[in-house]
């Protein structure tokens, strides 16, 4: 991390017009590491616009700051201001995503950008569209690789507590509260040296999963109990929401997060799936244990990636023949499913 580290301190010793943007439907970790980096870099004397490509999630909303959070697209969308603002940078932060395609429409202005581009982010494979890329696929979320930069270059108390709230709630989430296979030594050093700024711990835990209205809960209970099927022989469940379904429980972004793990607590399940059905596509969410990668499913099969045991994918296809596919592919995996030690 070293080469590229020394060459964001050097541009950084300069004030720079820094916009900051994060993937599609962005959840924590997205949220969180950027608007730690916008805080961060705030409190260097840089300016900062944070844009997201798509609306942000009700519990998210809490995060220090983010109520100032742009949008391309959306209910409060503001796609002119947004381009005028990227033109304008002289700094574009990519922030947990490595293909400009996880930025919809708002790629085409960060691509075209003539600002230095930065890349952090932990997904594998990325596009070489950045001059500077910190990027490891062994961090277990965006959040910790900035808690990295920002140490590497000011040293562990330049941290605040609204910065170590952010960078938390990514480093949480992405690791699945500490249970995920991906919880290293690094990470728990990493929230140690956050957890110095005294920040509330059970505050961020509490407002990310405990703060939900009352019909996300009842879709939440619909889904499990009228949805979700176990395919044994595969050692698979997966689960569906219809379009109409999402509207009945006024289901807003981020409604769905997290229902996918659901599946992971059946006894023997080794993969779970969510098909959702939404405007013009399916999106699907993927999760896995061990060694079964579902990132390698969604690639092969359904326009995705991501990481080896949390991936998603996107279909055009109908709800119904989006399952079917995924059903006709379960054969061909059926060894390394049944491999699998829970």
């Amino acid at each position: 991390m070293n080469q590229p580290i020394d060459e964001l301190r050097a541009l950084l010793t300069s004030p720079q017009k820094v916009v900051i943007t994060m993937h599609r439907d962005p959840d924590a970790d997205a949220m969180g590491s950027s608007l730690g980096w916008a805080l961060y870099l705030e409190k260097k004397g840089h300016s900062v616009t944070i844009i997201s490509p798509t609306d942000i999630a009700v519990n998210l909303l809490w995060m220090p700051t983010a109520e100032r959070v742009l949008t391309y697209e959306g209910s409060k969308s503001r796609p002119k201001e947004c381009k005028e603002i990227i033109n304008d940078a002289t700094l574009v932060c990519c922030l947990d995503f490595s293909a400009i395609s996880r930025l919809k429409e708002l790629g085409r202005w960060v691509n075209e950008a003539q600002a230095t581009k930065l890349l952090v982010d932990h997904h594998i494979e990325p596009e070489t569209f950045a001059d500077i890329m910190v990027w490891d696929t062994e961090a277990a979320a965006t959040a910790q690789l900035i808690y990295q930069i920002i140490t590497e270059i000011d040293g562990p108390d330049f941290f605040d507590v609204p910065m170590a709230e952010c960078l938390y709630a990514g480093i949480m989430t992405d690791t699945g509260s500490f249970r995920h296979g991906n919880t290293t030594p690094e990470v728990h050093l990493a929230v140690a040296g956050l957890m110095r700024t005294g920040f509330e711990v059970n505050k961020v835990h509490r407002m990310i999963f405990d703060n939900s209205p009352l019909l996300r809960t009842k879709l939440l209970g619909h889904v499990l109990s009228e949805n979700l099927h176990v395919l044994p022989e595969y050692r698979t469940a997966y689960m569906t929401l219809t379009a109409a379904e999402l509207e009945k429980y006024k289901s807003g972004t981020g409604d769905t997060d997290g229902i996918v793990n659901y599946g992971l607590q059946i006894e023997d399940v080794v993969m779970s799936a969510l098909f959702i059905e939404r405007k013009g596509e399916v999106k699907i969410s993927f999760r896995s244990f061990g060694e079964f990668s579902v990132r390698d499913l969604a690639n092969a099969h359904f326009n995705g990636g991501g990481h080896r045991n949390a991936s998603g994918g996107r279909t055009t296809m109908s709800l119904a023949d989006t399952v079917a596919l995924f059903i006709k592919f379960l054969p061909f995996y059926k060894a390394q499913l049944l491999s699998v030690e829970k």
